[in-house]
């Protein structure tokens, strides 16, 4: 009677052991290799791990100075219709970056959604479209206006907002008056002007006798602009030297808004808003 439960606790014992070796065996075994992979499986996998490491460095480096080197260009992004003449129909006209010129019109019927009168000095008091332009546009004019009062200049608004049926006359006066090719150096045809968006705004003083012209720049206003418009969102939109990019010979009074984060951007680049968006070859 005695020799069954010596029997049975050995039994037991001989059960647990087995198991305590058999962890013991997996532990040494299983795991080991796992955790522990060979020397030449090692080297593989910190060549592969290193080299797609260098090629997301190439490929973010590679972004970053497509990014640096035009930040905001967006030309091929777009996929425009071209009219019967070859000219570019503008997709989004609404766009504060928008780019009218010689080659890229605004849609048929095109007007703003809303024009206001900024509150600044114009040399005439007859309330003409030309006062006018879009709400953004016209609080930054304001804003420029005053920083020049305080700076002991006298700037005067003469020409913002025109429809297209107002960009025909002038533009076919024009052609009557100086010839078509002659014409075309300095005023869009209609459609292609930027002042149908709304955004620009011509110029100019009384020593000028509000005139437009290129002597502008040789004032103590002109150049005052040249340096700041772009700190109240402003860029001057046709700069000397560029005629071949924008199409239109220098004009220092043509201001045009794109806010103030883009113009200063636009500004220290250097170029024009062809060349900072995109819609000219290098």
């Amino acid at each position: 009677m005695r020799v069954r439960p010596t029997i049975l606790l050995l039994s037991i014992s001989l059960s647990l052991t087995a198991c305590s070796l058999d962890e013991w065996t997996n532990q040494l075994t299983g795991p080991s290799e796992e955790e522990h992979p060979s020397e030449e499986q090692q080297i593989e996998e910190d060549e592969n791990k290193t080299n797609e490491e260098e090629n997301e460095n190439r490929e973010e480096e590679s972004e970053k100075q497509h990014e640096d080197a035009h930040p905001n260009a967006y030309a091929n992004e777009l996929d425009e219709e071209v009219d019967e003449d070859g000219l570019t129909i503008i997709e989004e006209p609404d766009l504060i970056e928008v780019v009218v010129n010689k080659s890229r019109k605004l849609p048929e019927g095109y007007e703003p959604e809303e024009l206001v009168k900024p509150d600044v000095r114009f040399p005439f008091e007859e309330d003409l479209p030309k006062k006018y332009m879009q709400p953004e546009a016209a609080a930054a004019l304001e804003e420029l206006f005053a920083a020049a009062n305080d700076e002991g200049m006298r700037l005067y608004a003469t020409s913002g907002y025109r429809s297209y049926e107002t960009q025909e006359q002038i533009y076919e006066s024009n052609v009557v008056e100086k010839g078509r090719e002659e014409a075309d150096k300095f005023s869009a045809r209609p459609g292609t002007s930027e002042h149908q968006t709304g955004l620009a705004m011509d110029v100019t003083t009384a020593e000028m006798e509000f005139k437009l012209q290129q002597s502008f720049i040789d004032t103590k206003e002109g150049k005052w602009l040249a340096d700041h418009a772009h700190e109240y969102g402003f860029v001057i939109r046709y700069l000397e030297g560029t005629n071949d990019i924008t199409g239109y010979e220098y004009e220092p009074w043509h201001l045009r808004y794109v806010g103030k984060e883009l113009s200063t951007d636009i500004h220290e680049s250097g170029g024009t808003l062809e060349e900072f968006f995109g819609f000219h070859p290098e």
